[in-house]
């Protein structure tokens, strides 16, 4: 159980990061930093993902309708969202909007898989929701009304809903494969999907001449190791012992995380009033995950680690 909460705060870095540095690399069209990062956690999990894709290469015919939709919704277009969304709308409104996946997780856990959440439970959600809004809006949590949307802020709804349905996806069906061969065939599912994008994307706007540049290629291989491989690692397993509804809960730190690291990196101002809703992100999580997921133990645990090493 505690390595379960570890290995989510990892998640939160490892994701935050993926905020920071795709708006870094932002001067890249979106399905182009997509499609390379994809390319770049493939070829990191060839060594040891393909003779288990091979092994189980049945059980991923067997089951081919959920995992290739577990691949669209994770892997192939949830950060292909966010990209798309950091072209036309502004940070904020990105994390606040992130900020529902939680929400939408346990709505979508319940309706689909029935599952059923402790009132103190239901109130974490609700108060990590909130404080991680008044963490993005520095306190000003009327002023949300007043946000300008656009284009982009759609865009992060179908970011919210890929996340959702992985989620619950995750905790379904990936036991049922090994755990880098499940990622390395979803990156090479990923990689055919977007391949023909890519090319519409660079006859349309041109071949990217800033693809090349050291930044740009340092923050493609970061986002293609950290985010793209090592967090699905930790997430996926996480889920199989927290459940959807509670592992989702700690993404509510990733405006929190975001604003630390841009506080290092930027040097944007920290203020009280993003403390006390960070307090209150923080609470949130402790109610929501507190003396629970024990029953969901059993469906992931031993199983799956011995496919992890398959």
């Amino acid at each position: 159980m505690v390595n379960a909460y570890i290995m989510m705060l990892f998640v939160v870095v490892f994701y935050a990061g993926n905020i920071l540095t795709g708006r870094a690399i932002n001067e890249l069209p979106p399905f182009t930093i997509a499609f390379f990062r994809l390319v770049v956690a493939f070829l990191v999990m060839l060594p040891f993902g393909l003779r288990s894709a091979w092994a189980y290469r049945d059980k991923f015919r067997e089951y081919k309708k959920p995992f290739l939709l577990m691949t669209l919704t994770g892997i192939t277009f949830f950060n292909t969202f966010i990209y798309g969304a950091l072209q036309f709308t502004t940070s904020t409104n990105v994390s606040v909007l992130e900020t529902v996946i939680p929400v939408a997780t346990v709505g979508l856990s319940a309706f689909l898989l029935k599952e059923r959440l402790r009132n103190s439970q239901i109130v974490g959600v609700l108060l990590s929701l909130f404080g991680a809004v008044w963490v993005v809006l520095d306190g000003r949590i009327f002023s949300i009304a007043g946000m300008n949307w656009n284009i982009g802020d759609s865009i992060m709804i179908g970011a919210v809903g890929s996340w959702a349905v992985y989620s619950i996806l995750v905790k379904q069906y990936m036991s049922l494969f090994p755990q880098f061969g499940a990622l390395f065939v979803m990156s090479g599912i990923s990689i055919i999907v977007l391949l023909p994008i890519v090319a519409v994307e660079w006859l349309v706007a041109g071949v990217p001449s800033l693809l090349i540049e050291p930044a740009n290629v340092a923050g493609i291989a970061y986002l293609g190791l950290f985010p793209s491989f090592i967090a699905l690692i930790f997430y996926n397993r996480a889920v199989g012992v927290l459940g959807a509804s509670q592992a989702s809960v700690f993404l509510n730190f990733l405006p929190i995380v975001t604003m630390v690291g841009a506080w290092l990196w930027l040097d944007e101002a920290i203020t009280m009033m993003k403390v006390a809703g960070a307090l209150a992100v923080i609470t949130g999580v402790m109610l929501t995950t507190g003396n629970s997921g024990k029953r969901q133990k059993h469906l992931y645990g031993k199983q799956h680690q011995e496919k992890a090493i398959d």
